[in-house]
This record gives structure tokens, sequence and C-alpha cells, in this order.
């Protein structure tokens, strides 16, 4: 049964929950190499395991990453922190990470889990739309949103979406999925080569007639994230993803809270650099590109009522 769309909005505002993971379901697609894992809560979660190819630090850009992309009203899936047990792993031939010349058994502990929403036998979703298809998604403007989210994040992928109906005859939705390579992966550091964190398809970025179209993210982003929210948030972080190295989160919290007012830079530098991308920008001579009250509210995430994710 497909969970309600009013469950999944609390769900991805609440305290991030530990479960334990119970059946191992099939390994999914991505150099992560995650898994489909049916947890003790009854749903189903892409697990992500400590010992990925990509580096363990992954784990923690995506619960981080993936929270902070809540706070900002995009659409993202809720998280949770899944342990799974050694005998669940040494029962399951599949759980391990295939190496070039070996096979690997997935680290037994505390993994990061993406909630995998709907019937998990039933592959069904559209990683890659036509043009037609994702420019009549009904959330379209999230694309707008979540490239502010990226260049603060210094994701140095580009930007991965699922596109999924609720219903037949209904207009496509699409995900933000994957936040692993924020903060550029296991760096922890802050490249700003904005080019890389776009949506491979630029159709999306033709919406853009301003810099007004990014405020509202753009005063949620200065106005309420602070340096106090980012620690609350990473209090839910397991030390063992980042090798107990409370100073290098520590450097990585402040280094977010201070870009928070240098996303406006990035965004037009990136207009500057690339302004084929944005064919429809035009800045207005004297007109002011700051709010002082609050812009018009997000739109609520769209929520399908089936959803499937790779990592």
């Amino acid at each position: 049964m497909a969970t309600q769309p009013e469950t999944i909005n609390r769900i991805a505002h609440s305290d991030v929950r530990t479960l334990h993971a119970v059946e191992h379901i099939r390994r999914m697609r991505g150099g992560s190499q995650s898994h489909l894992m049916r947890c003790s809560d009854g749903n189903y979660y892409v697990v992500k395991f400590q010992n990925n190819p990509q580096h363990r630090r992954v784990l923690v850009n995506e619960l981080l990453g993936t929270r902070l992309a809540a706070r900002l009203k995009l659409p993202t899936a809720p998280t949770a922190v899944i342990e799974v047990r050694e005998d669940l792993i040494l029962l399951t031939q599949d759980l391990c990470i295939e190496m070039s010349l070996s096979r690997v058994p997935c680290l037994p502990g505390l993994q990061f889990g993406s909630s995998y929403i709907g019937d998990p036998h039933h592959l069904s979703m559209l990683d890659f739309a036509s043009d037609k298809h994702i420019l009549d998604a009904a959330n379209l403007r999230d694309f707008v949103g979540m490239l502010v989210f990226d260049l603060w994040t210094g994701n140095t992928d580009g930007r991965q979406v699922i596109f999924r109906r609720p219903n037949v005859g209904a207009p496509h939705q699409a995900w933000m999925i994957d936040q692993g390579f924020c903060f550029n992966a296991g760096e922890w550091n802050f490249p700003d080569t904005p080019r890389r964190s776009m949506y491979l398809r630029k159709a999306v970025y033709e919406q853009v007639q301003g810099i007004e179209a990014f405020e509202p993210w753009l005063w949620v982003l200065e106005s309420e994230v602070s340096k106090r929210l980012l620690w609350d948030i990473a209090k839910a972080i397991p030390p063992e993803w980042h090798d107990y190295d409370t100073s290098a989160l520590r450097g990585l919290l402040e280094k977010l809270d201070s870009r928070r007012t240098a996303v406006r830079k990035l965004l037009r530098r990136l207009k500057e650099t690339i302004p084929e991308v944005f064919p429809n920008w035009r800045d207005t001579p004297g007109k002011s590109t700051s709010f002082s009250a609050p812009p018009p509210p997000l739109l609520k995430p769209l929520l399908p009522q089936v959803l499937t994710r790779e990592g």
C-alpha cells in the first residue's frame, strides 16, 4: 500500500528514526551500490552502506543534504538510520560490495536509508524523460529551487532526478534524489564549479526570468537556516559515518553557514558564464534583488503515490 502524502510530509520533517533491516530485496543501480531492504517499520528503504565504493562520508552527505533540502521545501524522500545486523549479511549473499576483482561483504552496523514509497516488487519510474514530459512536470519550479540548494552545498555531481505520475493521466512529478556528492563527496570542500551542479536537461532553466525566480529559496536559506539548525540536524548523524572526526564535521557546518549568503553571487556567475542556459533571464536596472519580507510562499512538494529510487 502506498504511503499517503500527509504521512510522508509528517515523516519528512520529523526526527530521524533508527530502524532495523529485516529482509534484503534487491541490489540497486548506481555507484554507491545501495540495496533495497524491508525494515522493522514494515516499509522499504534504499540503504547505502558505510563501506560503499564512493566514500563513508557520503552517508553524512545524504542525511544532512536531504534534510536540508526538505527544509527548503524541495521534493526529497524521507530518511532514516538503518541498522543492518551481521547475521543478516552473512545469510544474504547479495549483501556485498563488488570490487574490480572481488566481492566484499557489506559492513554491519548503522547505514543510511532513503524511504522507498509504494510497492517495491514493481519497478516503475523514469530517470530520463523527454523535454515535453519534463516541462509539463507539475513541480517544474522545484528545479530552480534545487539549483539554489546544489550551489549552496557544492554538489559536484549533476542533479539526479526521477519522474513519477501519481496516477494515470496526471502530469509527471520530479523527485530530487542522491545528495551523496554534496560537499564534494568525501572531500568536504566546496570547489564551486556551478556548471557541474546543474540538471542535464537545461530546458528546465528557461523559466528563469531574473534573480527573483530564486528568491523563495534564497529567502529561506538566508533568513531561516542558521548555524543552530545545522547542528540540530547534524545531531542525528552516527559518528562512525565520519570516523568520529567531530572537528571535520564542525568545519563542514561552519562552511555551510558562511556560504548561505554567497549563493546569489554563484547564481550570477553561472548566468554570466553560460548565459545560453538562462535565455530569458533579464535583469531590470535599479530593481532590488533582495527581499526585506518573506516572498510568496513555496509550494508544498508534490508527492507521488509510487516512488522508486536508485543511488
